[in-house]
Order: structure tokens, then sequence, then C-alpha cells
């Protein structure tokens, strides 16, 4: 019996022994890279397997959903994005104008001023509902992953270019135009 399970012990060191052996000198190879893209990615499996980061990077396929980006100067601030959100993490605030800013790149109207355009990446879930909805197709998911901070606030990416005076001068805009708008009325 004391044979038996001595035998046993030894055998399965030996088994073990030798899968690390085996690896070790496996590891003197280098995995070569290949496309991700690529059938047999998964089947290669010879060689060092850890990705030296950040010397070395993963391939990352097409329509993988990383960080967003958003183009402000195509932005209508429709709100649709923030409204999709399942985790409440993009803030909106639009300022009215009194009449059209511009056009966008597909040809739609601004009306609306970005006081605020934040998302807050540390609550973001990534699943990308915000980029189907936008009409002018302004938000998108980015390839960049490797964007960390060590404080949470850091995560919160301010997309609006405007300034706190142009934000006070746009709404005075609004507030006057309303107002002579109202005073029309009662004449």
């Amino acid at each position: 019996m004391i044979f038996k399970t001595a035998s046993h012990a030894f055998r399965t060191a030996i088994k073990g022994l030798s899968l690390t052996v085996k690896h070790l000198f496996g590891a003197r190879r280098s995995r070569q890279e290949l496309n991700i893209k690529n059938d047999h990615y998964f089947d290669h499996q010879e060689g060092i397997v850890t990705v030296q980061y950040p010397a070395e990077k993963m391939p990352i396929p097409e329509i993988a959903r990383y960080q967003l980006q958003v183009d402000i100067d195509d932005c209508i601030v429709c709100d649709l994005c923030a409204k999709a959100c399942p985790v409440d993490c993009i803030e909106i605030e639009a300022i009215k104008s009194p009449e059209a800013i511009g056009k966008t790149s597909d040809g739609s109207v601004k009306r609306l001023y970005p006081a605020k355009f934040n998302i807050d990446m540390a609550k973001c879930m990534y699943c990308g509902l915000c980029t189907v909805v936008c009409p002018t197709e302004c938000i998108v998911m980015t390839n960049e992953y490797d964007r960390s901070s060590p404080k949470l606030t850091d995560l919160i990416y301010g997309f609006s270019d405007m300034t706190d005076e142009q934000v006070a001068q746009r709404k005075a805009e609004w507030t006057q135009f309303q107002a002579e708008k109202e005073a029309a009325k009662q004449k």
C-alpha cells in the first residue's frame, strides 16, 4: 500500500516536472505575432505567450468597443446618447440658440450649443448604445483601451469646447431673445 502511494506520488511529480521543463525550453522561442483576423489565431500555442505590455500590444478587432470619442463639431446636442445610456454616464447641458449655428458634416442644422458634454468612463459599461442612436454619428468607439488613472475624476472626459464666459453669453442671448419674443406678443 505504501509502495503504491509512493509510486503514484513519484509519477505525478515527474509528470508535473516534465510539463514545467517543456514550457521552460519552449519559452526560448518567441511567439510570432499573428493577425487576430486569422482563423488559426488561437491555435498557435508555442513560445512565450505573455504579451510584454506596453512594448507589445495585442492586436484588437476592428469592431471592438473601447473608449468613447465625440466630435463636438458634428454634435447637434440632441441628448439621444444620454437617454440611451443605461448607466447615465453621459451628462449633457444644451443652450438654445435664436438662430441656426451652422451645419454638421452630414448637413444637419445645429440649433443648440453644447455647454457641457461629459462622459464618465468609470461608469461606462461599453455597450455602444450611445453610438447607435446618434443621428450625426459624432460619438464613436475608438480603439484606445489603455487610458488609466489613479483618480476617478480623471476618467470624466469633457468634450465641450465652450468657456464659462461663452456659456454665460449664449444664455444671455437666449434670455434676451425670449424677452423680445414675449414683448412682441404683448403688442
